[in-house]
């Protein structure tokens, strides 16, 4: 039984034949894509997720994560296969909107679990959405669940997957305090190598972006992150 449809991105010929002959085998389909040019011409809707290499000739895989999000508009669930794995790196990879991080060289056995897991989280996230959408207004701040994305004073804010999740975690639970380990096991569910720096990257991008609304969210000094419409601006810690 098919249990979904796989785009392979890597310029080795080898990785892409063996990713694709056991991702066939565990009962998916497999597309493979060269390079991340070949990879955009070809990515369609009914890819339900990304095997994407981030060395390669041309457009890299951090890139083309970058052009899938922001151009293409779509929240396809991206793993990246890099043999790089220095933090900075790590928080590009999942700045750019990466799901998940397999380094190289890798278990077979790895990939299959962590495309099962990542695959599993994105169908279970898309259901709860489709059926029980949550709209949020917090004063002149909207946050559209349905069609994933944020105004403030009717004006779009753009926000990559992982930061529209984030924030969408924080207001619809708005006073509760999130820990950044409660944030990394909420949204990072079986994501390797996610560090603590990497919730503050992302909470201090989100509140650059919402300019005069970015104290709505707080740093609770040794606690974590909370969504406030009443905070005031001198009770604000911006610890990151």
């Amino acid at each position: 039984m098919e249990q979904g449809k796989i785009l392979i991105v890597d310029d080795e010929a080898d990785i892409r034949e063996i990713l694709q002959f056991n991702l066939e085998n565990a009962g998916y389909e497999a597309d493979c894509a060269a390079s991340a040019e070949e990879a955009l011409e070809i990515l369609s809707p009914e890819h339900n997720l990304i095997l994407l290499d981030v060395m390669m000739d041309g457009m890299s895989g951090f890139k083309m994560a970058e052009v899938v999000r922001k151009e293409k508009g779509s929240q396809i669930p991206i793993i990246f296969l890099t043999a790089r794995s220095a933090e900075n790196d790590l928080l590009t990879g999942f700045s750019a909107g990466g799901d998940d991080y397999i380094g190289k060289p890798f278990s077979i056995h790895e990939v299959l679990a962590r495309v099962k897991a990542v695959i599993k989280r994105s169908a279970v996230k898309a259901s709860v959405t489709e059926q029980d959408p949550v709209p949020i207004n917090a004063g002149h701040l909207k946050i559209d669940v349905t069609g994933k994305m944020v105004y403030a004073d009717g004006n779009a804010v753009l926000l990559s997957k992982k930061e529209f999740e984030i924030l969408y975690l924080l207001a619809l639970h708005a006073g509760r305090v999130y820990s950044r380990e409660e944030i990394i096991a909420e949204l990072w569910k079986d994501a390797p190598y996610v560090l603590d720096r990497t919730v503050d990257v992302h909470i201090a991008r989100i509140r650059n972006k919402l300019g005069d609304y970015k104290k709505y969210i707080t740093n609770r000094s040794g606690y974590g992150y909370c969504f406030s419409v009443t905070e005031q601006n001198g009770e604000e810690k911006d610890n990151i």
